[in-house]
């Protein structure tokens, strides 16, 4: 079965491509397995040098590469452009940090004789998919391939041209063939390659369900793995919230690729005493993001990825309202070619709705009403995700206690909308997975971290 892209802006087909057979994917494994030999072999510095590299070959590449994501799944270009240059960064992180993560180390009142050594285990599996084509990519890698491991890409089906542009990168970028290598296959492959014994651990980007199937898989196999899944993440808008500051960056967090972005804000909790300003507020911020042509670098949001997408979520929208919420703006798709959507703000939404329960993944927000803090922190954590949080108060020292303290969330921002740092600690906790990537947790959720002991007199101090 071919593997097919379309152009969402306007619904046109952009490619076939040819699914590989088993005999390619074989080939495709063990070119991995046995690349991964030589490349474990050469010193941090020298892989760090690769990546260096390989940010430059981004750089020069991202007129090309930023068009084919916006081609693919309908990502402005001015936000294509940002993701091809957040690749780059995390090269540059990795090149001038990632050596010294890897420096075996003596834990504090570790006996003399013992130590810490880092060690690649081997091909892993990165499952990845289409809502940042690049940007996932490249996070769940860099810091895998600075560990001394090689990678194999499974992509999203609908962005293959991506998943194929990502690997010719790397060939450009002069890194040894078979370190980075695509995998043009639908999903029904993924379980025989999980338990392909030559493949050493997995990570995957993506729903809830496909998180559930892939750790089940991984545990049967025995495999470590990393699960970057689904987000409904609340914002609480306290009553001395600067609520200017709160309505622009809240609607900039709803709209951050059109609305598809696992750690967009999705449910704004607002304290009634500043509800009725910050609707009006907010309300205003999301009517004056332009939508339109993708390529135009003046639009604010695209279309959505796919017409599947669409569907779901005008779904989720109408069951809404039919429970109750209210709309302040939107509410439908747009007419015309492509999968656009309007912006939405829905009011009065509650427990017991789509737009409360479930992961939205477009630009529709939640406005959800709450006395006081008390119970904006109770709605807040009330649900199965925990990858993100934001609360917006003057009062530093309080929005500080309440986002160490008592979100329940695996990023806790304060005055700020949520997002990915390569520096930092990406990954949630409950249904939105497990495992870090990016900074030291990135390299180190892909070893081998490996305890020793060294008896006699002739050990040099060092």
């Amino acid at each position: 079965m071919p593997l097919v892209t379309v152009n969402p802006a306007t619904g046109e087909t952009l490619h076939r491509f040819t699914e590989a057979d088993d005999a390619r994917i074989d080939q495709a494994v063990a070119r991995s397995e046995r690349s991964f030999v030589a490349w474990r072999e050469l010193a941090p510095t020298e892989r760090a040098r690769h990546l260096q590299r390989l940010g430059a070959a981004l750089r020069r590449d991202s007129d090309a590469l930023s068009a084919l994501i916006t081609s693919e799944m309908g990502k402005p270009i001015s936000q294509s452009r940002a993701e091809i240059e957040k690749c780059a960064l995390a090269c540059d992180y990795y090149a001038q940090e990632g050596p010294d993560l890897l420096v075996p180390t003596l834990p504090p009142r570790a006996p003399a004789q013992s130590g810490i050594a880092y060690e690649p285990l081997g091909p892993l599996l990165a499952i990845m998919p289409w809502n940042f084509p690049m940007w996932q990519v490249f996070r769940a890698a860099i810091p895998a391939l600075l560990a001394g491991n090689t990678v194999l890409l499974k992509h999203a089906s609908n962005v293959s041209g991506c998943a194929l542009a990502a690997e010719e990168v790397f060939r450009r970028a002069g890194l040894p063939r078979g370190v980075f290598q695509t995998l043009l296959v639908g999903s029904g492959r993924v379980p025989a390659l999980i338990g392909d014994p030559r493949i050493r651990a997995v990570t995957l980007t993506g729903s809830v369900e496909a998180g559930r199937k892939v750790g089940a898989l991984a545990g049967r196999a025995l495999k470590p793995c990393v699960l970057e899944l689904g987000g409904s993440d609340p914002y609480i808008v306290l009553e001395d919230a600067d609520l200017a500051l709160a309505a622009e960056t809240c609607a900039a967090a709803r709209l951050v690729n059109s609305g598809q972005s696992c750690v967009a804000g999705k449910r704004f909790i607002v304290v009634d005493r500043v509800r009725a300003e910050f609707e009006e507020l907010f309300a205003e911020r999301v009517r004056a993001r332009r939508v339109g042509d993708p390529f135009d670098p003046a639009t604010d949001v695209g279309p959505l990825a796919r017409a599947d997408l669409r569907e779901t979520l005008q779904k989720q929208i109408r069951s809404t309202l039919r429970r109750g919420a209210k709309r302040l703006l939107g509410g439908g798709p747009k007419k015309g070619a492509g999968f656009f959507f309007e912006p939405t703000v829905l009011t009065d939404v509650r427990k017991g709705m789509p737009a409360c329960d479930d992961e939205v993944f477009g630009p529709v927000a939640a406005v959800i009403p709450v006395r006081d803090e008390a119970e904006a922190l109770r709605v807040a954590n009330d649900t199965r995700f925990g990858l993100g949080a934001a609360v917006f108060t003057r009062d530093l020292e309080r929005g500080e206690e309440i986002a160490r303290e008592r979100l329940a969330a695996g990023m806790c921002f304060v005055n700020a909308f949520v997002r990915s740092e390569v520096s930092l600690p990406f990954g949630g906790v409950k249904d939105s997975g497990f495992g870090r990537e990016l900074g030291p947790w990135g390299v180190h959720s892909f070893v081998n971290t490996k305890t020793l002991w060294i008896e006699g007199s002739s050990r040099t101090e060092k």
